[in-house]
């Protein structure tokens, strides 16, 4: 059975993106970007909303071959294109890089997507990863806070219906007062 993780950065009041989809705060240094690198060569298998897939496949396809690509971004590039995923959209018509489209109920495909065998899976996207949290499937929280508030934007967690225990499985300070925890929910 796979298990999901949700991962994203995160400001210190919560929100994975500022108002007007705002990104900027969260540039990551070398080392945060090579931990992140390193997450996407380990996901098995990657699950995302349209609104991140849109903006991940506007950049991420050719990163690698733009003048001026650090190593890290072509690896990242290479890494990104090379592990599969799945894009989950009522509006998408088709996808590419190594992606198949879901247009179907995101949550029924997640259940069935962690009975497989495969490697783990990671959830992005604020609004797949609120449906898959309120259906009980996200088994670990991988939370990269950064040491910042922005306001408002779009939250990280959900309203739930009910409590999520979770228990602290890691912490690790980034350059810049960055702190990834990360959580596995309790069942």
């Amino acid at each position: 059975m796979r298990t999901l993780t949700f991962r994203m950065n995160l400001s210190v009041d919560g929100y994975i993106a500022a108002p007007g989809d705002d990104l900027g705060w969260s540039v990551p240094s070398d080392e945060l970007f090579q931990w992140w690198s390193d997450r996407v060569g380990a996901t098995g298998l990657a699950l995302y909303g349209r609104r991140l897939w849109e903006t991940m496949s506007s950049h991420w396809p050719t990163a690698d071959q733009q003048p001026g690509a650090t190593p890290a971004q072509i690896q990242f590039a290479r890494r990104w294109r090379d592990m599969p995923k799945v894009v989950f959209s009522s509006t998408t018509s088709a996808v590419d890089w190594n992606a198949r489209l879901v247009t179907g109920d995101a949550v029924t495909e997640i259940t069935r997507l962690k009975t497989e065998d495969g490697g783990p899976m990671d959830v992005g996207g604020a609004t797949l990863a609120a449906a898959a949290m309120r259906a009980g499937l996200i088994d670990e929280y991988a939370i990269v806070t950064h040491p910042v508030l922005v306001g408002g934007g779009t939250p990280f967690f959900t309203t739930l219906d009910n409590w999520v225990n979770l228990s602290l499985v890691e912490t690790r300070t980034f350059p810049d007062g960055v702190l990834l925890t990360r959580y596995e929910a309790r069942r």
